[in-house]
Order: structure tokens, then sequence, then C-alpha cells
């Protein structure tokens, strides 16, 4: 038993002073990327929701009453200035023609009795063989007859211009769309068809969309910062925008804002704002709804980090800063909007603070790291 005691006593003693002899291993503080705020320019924008229409978006009408005869296009096709579209039935407006003529014959016979009958009674008149008041009714005979005659071509004028009518030409070159009435339909009459079709020019395009009462504000003041700084009011209203297709694509061309409507409307507090795209592809066409980019703002010396540096719990922000020490430390921030693949910060970090970026699930408050600076700027390029 005492035996036992005494081999468990050495037991301890050779445990405890090996226990002695070993170093404990520090592992030394890892390198870690960091990326180093400076100032930047950013440019801020807003994004609106707006219409397109063609440069021109000319609707066809029916201008007088009949059936349809012919259509002389197919649907969707592009059309030039002139083409003829529709025909609708003629044979009554020529008949009309033709009645018109007749009554301009019959007014042109009777101005020549009448100019015949007055070159005889004038120089009987001179003579005195008829009395003044013979010529003077030959004189108002002639003159009625001359009256009658213009009337008579204004209203032969009147059916040839009614008769060209039938014949619907396309006023513009452009696209045709779907014809809303089909041959041997009655047009020209509620609630048959009056608008026939629509053809539009598409070689550039024009988008409507609307700004509230502060949103024009910033786009005016951006707009006159320009024009003071650029010395040219002729940009007074040409501020480059840029226009988002529906499935989320950039297009390729830049437009300008040519149209600002004179006034708020008051039913709805915002204003009109027109801008016009290039279209030389003739992707685009008219009722597509698409978003327009304009610029509002240039902030300067703004405080930038890239949105993968920030970590958010129950609606508060934090990033990781390393501090003099190289010592991780967790920081309060404020954001403010976002741009693309940074977000502005108003409140809690300076300039030249070093932000943690990557590894955030590895760091903690108080470790040691050592910061390596990684490239990640800003360009203006990217931020659409």
């Amino acid at each position: 038993m005492k035996l036992n005691y005494i081999l468990i006593l050495m037991c301890l003693t050779l445990f405890f002073i090996s226990c002695k002899d070993k170093k404990v291993k520090v592992l030394p503080p890892q390198e870690i990327n960091v990326y180093k705020v400076v100032p930047e320019t950013v440019p801020i924008y807003e994004v609106f929701v707006g219409q397109v229409f063609g440069e021109k978006d000319i609707p066809i009408r029916a201008r007088l009453e009949g059936f349809l005869e012919e259509i002389h296009f197919d649907e969707g096709s592009r059309v030039k200035k002139g083409d003829l579209l529709y025909v609708v039935d003629p044979a009554p407006f020529q008949e009309a023609v033709v009645s018109k003529r007749s009554m301009v014959a019959q007014a042109n016979t009777l101005l020549i009795q009448s100019e015949s009958d007055l070159k005889r009674v004038k120089p009987l008149a001179e003579m005195d063989a008829v009395s003044q008041r013979e010529l003077d009714m030959a004189q108002a005979k002639r003159d009625a007859d001359i009256s009658s005659l213009n009337a008579a071509n204004a209203d032969l004028n009147i059916a040839e211009i009614n008769l060209s009518y039938t014949r619907i030409l396309s006023p513009i070159d452009g696209i045709i769309g779907r014809t809303l009435a089909r041959e041997g339909e009655f047009v020209g009459k509620n609630p048959n068809p009056v608008i026939l079709n629509t053809v539009s020019d598409i070689s550039s395009i024009r988008v409507q969309f609307f700004l509230s009462e502060n949103e024009y504000l910033k786009v005016a003041r951006e707009v006159s910062k320009e024009v003071k700084e650029k010395n040219n009011p002729e940009r007074a209203e040409k501020v480059q925008i840029e226009l988002i297709l529906s499935d989320g694509s950039l297009f390729d061309q830049k437009g300008e804002v040519d149209f600002i409507d004179r006034n708020i409307d008051t039913s709805t507090g915002t204003i009109l704002v027109q801008a016009t795209f290039p279209n030389p592809d003739r992707i685009i066409r008219p009722g597509q709804f698409a978003r327009v980019k304009i610029k509002v703002m240039d902030l300067k010396d703004a405080i930038i980090v890239p949105q993968e540096c920030i970590t958010e719990l129950q609606g508060q922000y934090s990033v990781f800063v390393v501090n003099s020490e190289n010592k991780v430390e967790t920081i309060q921030v404020e954001t403010g909007e976002n741009v693309p693949g940074f977000t502005i910060i108003k409140k809690g970090l300076k300039i030249g603070d070093e932000i943690i970026l990557e590894g955030l699930q590895k760091v903690k408050s108080g470790m040691e790291v050592v910061p390596v600076v990684t490239e990640y700027k800003f360009e203006e390029t990217n931020n659409q």
C-alpha cells in the first residue's frame, strides 16, 4: 500500500515537471485585406418609370364615311411616306365630282352669256340707245355669274378633295401597326373605326416620365449648376440620361431631356418631363415601359466603403476597423445611398480608416492583425 502511494507521488511530480517545461505556443498576427477610406466624388442618380413613344406617332384616320375596299400593306411592316395604305369605296365621291363639274360647266355657260350681253349693252349705253339702268343690270348679272362660277369651282374642289380621301396614304416613313378595320367594313363614323391604324417613326424615341416637386428641384438645381460651371445657357434643358430596359439591361444610347412641362399638375403634384433617345436599331417600340436614370447631384468628398464590409444586425450597421495598434475594433456607422458595389457612410468613419474587407466571420474586437491595403477603387462609369 505504501509502495503504491510512493508511485503515485512520483508520477504526479514527473507530470508537473513536464508541464512546467512546455512552452505556450502563440500564433503570430495574421495578414488581412483592408480597404483604406479615401474621399470620393460620387454621382447620385434617381430612377423614374417612363413610357415610350415614337418620335412621331401618326394615327391613320378615315376622313369620310364608306366601306373599306382595299388594304395595301402588311401589318407590322415598314412603310414610306406616300405609300397607299387603304382604299375606301370611291363610287359615291366620284359621282359627287361629276355632279360638281356639271355645275361648273353650267355656271361657266351663264357667265359667257352675261359677258356677251354686257359687251352688247355697253356701246349702246355710250350712244344713249339704252338706259344706264340696263347697263347696270348687265354689269351686275356678269359679276353675279363670276361669283357663281367661283362657288361652283370651290364645290368641285371640295368634291375632289373628298374623293382623294378615299385613298389613304402614309403621312411619314415608319412602321405601321395592326389594322383596326378589315375589308368590307364600314368606317369613318362611330361606333365604326375612325382611326384605322398608327404609323410610328422610331428612328428616335421619346420617353415621358413624371417628377415630384422635390425631385424636380434636385434636377433643376443640378442643371443650373452645370450651366454656371460650363457657362453654356444652351444646355439648360439638355441633361443626359440613361434608359434601363424592362429586362434590367442598360440601353446603349444616351438621351437628353428636351422638354419640361410649364407647370406642376396640382392634382398629382408632379411635372411631366420628356427625353429623346436615338434608336438606330429600332429595338425600342412605342408603348414600352422603361426606367430612366438621371443624375441629380455630385456628392463631393463622400466616404464610401465596399458593401461587403458592412454587417447588419437588427437594423444596426457596423464595420470592423483596424486601429493604430493594428487591433480590430467594431464601429457603428450610419449608411446613406447605395452606389454599385459601395455604400455611402454618413457617420462613424473618417478618411484614412482601414476597413476589413474579408473574413468578417473570423475576426473579433481586440484581435491583432497585420493589415494589407487592397486596391478597391470606385469608378463613376460603374455607377449604373
